[in-house]
This record gives structure tokens, sequence and C-alpha cells, in this order.
């Protein structure tokens, strides 16, 4: 049996990804830093919060980290844990640094310095191509990032580049574009969007304010994505990999499949609001996963649409539990 330590398991990514080595046979360790209220919801959602074990750390301590990994002896660290909301980052921009960016290294250390052949997956982001120097984008594509969480993943992107060829470590950074599902937290505007429809039907809410509906990304379903990043280490090499659908669609694109699924016109309910207009704006991004495809032997099985319908179901079944 393989033991895999997972930081973030609370998040979307986390609980996708324990279900899906559970499922695979694994031990899972999931660490918690204990910071927010109920934070077991989304393993609860998957009906595995009791199949998970827990262990108590903190990715800006380095000597948690180190505790952990002679304790549990893991074969493989997933590194999902982050100040993960883009928004936000403007605002906590230090903390940011310290948990996406710093964080990254503390356990990229902690492995060196206990047990440099367990296997590493950081979870990197399409958030660090930001001001676009190709149309689509790559492994090879000059990065440009274009918000403090941006530049904090680049650290951490490079920092596990730089202990593979440094340390001869088997490190892999999967660049995931936007991923998306039920678990999604309500800051994420897909999650705002799909949640706002759910409440507009059952009549507790009678707007959606948004920002820039224009914005375009290459949107995919986090359950597709989780497996990309278990396939990254089974590889007889570490690398690293563009995980993107290759399709890209805006944020006005997403409001109308969602009102539309539950039969309204979203021109009815949208308000554009220039406050939620962010400080640098990305525009579009759009991935190439052909390497994956070819390496990996992975792609992406669910549509946009249907990942939009998915949760507009999943927040509607959420609204008549209440």
């Amino acid at each position: 049996m393989k033991t895999a330590l997972i930081t973030g398991i609370t998040g979307q990514d986390g609980a996708y990804l324990a279900k899906l080595l559970l499922k695979k046979g694994y031990r899972v360790v999931g660490l918690l830093a204990h910071r927010s209220t109920n934070a077991l919801w989304r393993l609860s959602y998957l009906n595995i919060d009791t199949e998970v074990e827990y262990s108590d750390g903190d990715l800006t301590d380095l000597s948690s980290l180190i505790r952990i990994i002679e304790k549990i002896e893991p074969d493989e660290v997933y590194n999902l844990a982050a100040q993960s909301f883009v928004g936000a980052s403007w605002q906590q921009p230090i903390l940011t640094s310290q948990v996406t960016g710093m964080g990254v290294l503390h356990m990229l250390e902690a492995i060196r310095l206990t047990n440099p052949q367990i296997k590493f997956y950081q979870a990197s982001s399409s958030e660090m191509f930001g001001l676009v120097q190709q149309p689509v984008q790559s492994e090879e594509t000059p990065f440009y990032p274009r918000s403090p969480y941006g530049v904090a993943k680049l650290f951490g992107h490079w920092m596990t580049k730089n202990y593979r060829e440094s340390y001869n470590m088997f490190t892999c950074s999967g660049i995931l574009f936007n991923h998306e599902s039920p678990l999604r937290g309500l800051e994420f505007v897909t999650r705002k969007v799909t949640n706002a429809v759910a409440r507009i039907v059952v009549g507790k809410q009678n707007e959606l304010r948004l920002g820039n509906i224009d914005a375009k990304r290459d949107w995919g379903y986090a359950g597709d994505y989780v497996e990309a990043m278990w396939l990254m280490l089974q590889q007889p090499h570490p690398d690293d990999y563009v995980i993107a659908t290759g399709k890209t669609a805006s944020v006005r694109d997403m409001c109308k499949i969602a009102f539309s699924y539950a039969g309204l016109n979203y021109e009815d309910y949208l308000v554009i609001d220039p406050e939620l207009y962010r400080p640098a704006e990305v525009d579009i991004l759009l991935g190439n996963p052909a390497k994956a495809r070819k390496k990996l032997g992975w792609e992406a099985k669910t549509s946009f649409e249907e990942l939009i319908q998915l949760m507009v179901e999943a927040d509607l079944a959420r609204m008549k539990e209440k």
C-alpha cells in the first residue's frame, strides 16, 4: 500500500484527489492547518471524510512538515495548499507569497532533508502565463504573471524545477488551467454564477453582480484534472505538464449556459459592477494539453457545458436541502 500526503486536502482538488487515491488503494493523509471552520465539508460531500487520516501542520512551518514526513513516511506528496483565490491576493500579497510561494520551498526542503526519494507534485497554475505571450499556452510559453497569486505560483513552479535539477528529486509541476466543480468555493466566479442561478430559482436572490464577463478561460472539471496529477507521479521520469481542455469560453458564455439550464435568460438578472474588476486583468487563457495527451495518455472528459450544468444541478439540490 502506497501512502500519499496531500496538502490542501480540504480544498476542491484535494478532496477529488483523495477520493481517486483511496479508490486506487492508497493510504491517504491530509495536512490540516486549522485555519477555517467546517474544513472537512468537501470530504464529507464525497463521503470519504472518515477514510482519510489527518495530521496537523502548516506550509509556513518547516519543522512541522519535517515531523509529518518522518512520521507518516509518504511515497508521494501532492502540494495543493495555497491562498488560491486570485482576487484576494491583491489584498493579501504577503500571506499569498508565504503560503502559495514559500510554502512550496518549505515542503521541498522537508522532503530533501528527510527522504529525497519521495515523489512530489506541485500545483502550478495557468495564472503564471498572465499577460499571455502566445495565443495558446504550452509548457514552452514564457510566463508573465499579472497578480500576486500568479507571481507566488511562479516562484513555487521554478523551485520545483530547481530541486529536480539540483538534487535529482522526482518533482513534477502540473500547470493546471481553470478547473471547477460543485466543490468550488463561492468566491470563484463559476460557483458564484451557478449558486446565484439556484438562489434566483427559489426566490432568495434577484440579481447577479459580476465584473468583466468577457474574460475568457480554458475551463475543465476538477474531477478529471486530479487524474493527471496522479499520472505525473507514475511516469519513469519527472516533468512539467499543461493540463487543459484546449477550448476557451467567456464568463458571459457561462452565464448563458447556467441560466438557460434553469429556464432563465441571464440578461434579465445580470448587473455589471465596476467594483468587481481586477487591478490587472487577464483577458484570455487557452491551454495546449498535447504533451499530457501524448505522454500521460490524459485528456479532459467533461465538456464546459456539462460542467456548468453539473454545478447548477448541485446548487439546486443544496437549495432544496435547506
